[in-house]
């Protein structure tokens, strides 16, 4: 049945497309989710109190990586760039999630959310790069600028949720870029293949614009193994977790954020803690997980080294060898096991 149109309805900026379990025709939502709460609850937590200080600057234990040009056969690489930017090597692609090179995570060059702790590979020590993943429209996760960069260099294949292909578009038109919705799957090669699957967040880049672009989650088929990439969710009672791991599982990797949770009151729907990340390793059946989206950025309210404290809690509370669950810091690899 056609609706008629109502004039009061915001008009969305990013896409138009039909309603769906989760599209109401203008605003994106997670099904029996929560939504993010509002400005009174901003205000509460901003003016509130409760903020850890970080350091202004801080070193990683490792230095910069310079990766190879591609890993082949069974192996898998994964090298930190920093927060929720990683560098996925397997089967012969070089696959980016969410890069940002920029100093700040905001749509202003002079304000807002700094980094602490320098990238984990300088830009120009890249590899070729294939493919780019952006989860959400988020500016720690989307970063126009370096996009542009990317593009400039190396014409990746930007995969993207509906309607950040917009936001993209208007500041690189010539990129290559593909759009997906919730269950859908698209080739990056004959054997690789790409899911967008379903997490439970949000999407703004200011302030009319919340819920008009999806977000999501990947899982990458490659002839090494299942890749699980989680840019950014709430735990939502591990709803998602189960189903990726019904409609995929299991996996070789996953890859989950541990970060940006506290204040829990305003965080839980849209951050999952950490002991929650470790509950969603096992209801994915993920073999080995990289931790991400933490100690780069200063988000939210915990201390910078309070995600890595509280995993290793959790992994003994869930009776977890540590070495499966590796919260990696900028310049950190991985070569993920086999087994």
């Amino acid at each position: 049945m056609t609706q008629s149109p109502d004039i009061r309805r915001p008009r969305n900026p990013y896409y138009a497309g039909p309603v769906s379990d989760h599209f109401d025709g203008t605003r994106f939502f997670n099904p029996e989710g929560e939504a993010p709460l509002g400005l009174r609850a901003l205000l509460r937590w901003q003016f509130g109190g409760g903020r850890s200080a970080w350091p202004r600057s801080a070193s990683s234990p490792f230095p910069p990586a310079k990766p190879d040009m591609r890993v082949d056969g069974e192996a898998l690489r994964v090298t930190m760039v920093g927060h929720a930017t990683l560098l996925i090597q397997v089967a012969g692609l070089n696959i980016l999630t969410d890069p940002v090179w920029s100093a700040r995570t905001s749509p202003f060059s002079f304000a807002g959310p700094k980094r602490v702790v320098d990238p984990g590979v300088r830009l120009a020590d890249l590899p070729p790069i294939d493919v780019v993943l952006v989860t959400h429209n988020h500016y720690d996760h989307l970063d126009t600028a370096t996009l542009r960069r990317l593009n400039a260099i190396h014409s990746p294949h930007i995969v993207t949720p509906l309607g950040n292909d917009t936001i993209i578009r208007r500041a690189i038109p010539d990129a290559k870029i593909s759009t997906m919705d919730w269950g859908e799957r698209i080739f990056v090669r004959e054997d690789a293949v790409l899911h967008c699957e379903p997490c439970h967040h949000w999407s703004a880049r200011g302030t009319h614009d919340r819920c008009m672009a999806l977000w999501g989650a990947f899982v990458i088929s490659t002839p090494a193994g299942k890749i699980y990439h989680v840019g950014d969710t709430g735990f939502h009672n591990g709803i998602n977790y189960r189903g990726a791991s019904e409609r995929h599982g299991p996996f070789r990797l996953a890859n989950l954020p541990i970060g940006a949770y506290e204040p829990r009151w305003f965080m839980k729907a849209q951050h999952q803690n950490p002991d929650e990340a470790v509950h969603g390793m096992q209801l994915c059946r993920a073999a080995h997980v990289v931790g991400h989206h933490f100690g780069t950025v200063h988000l939210t309210n915990e201390p910078i080294e309070a995600p890595v404290v509280a995993l290793e809690t959790a992994l003994r509370d869930h009776d977890v060898a540590p070495d499966r669950f590796r919260p990696l810091r900028a310049g950190e690899v991985f070569d993920v096991p086999t087994a």
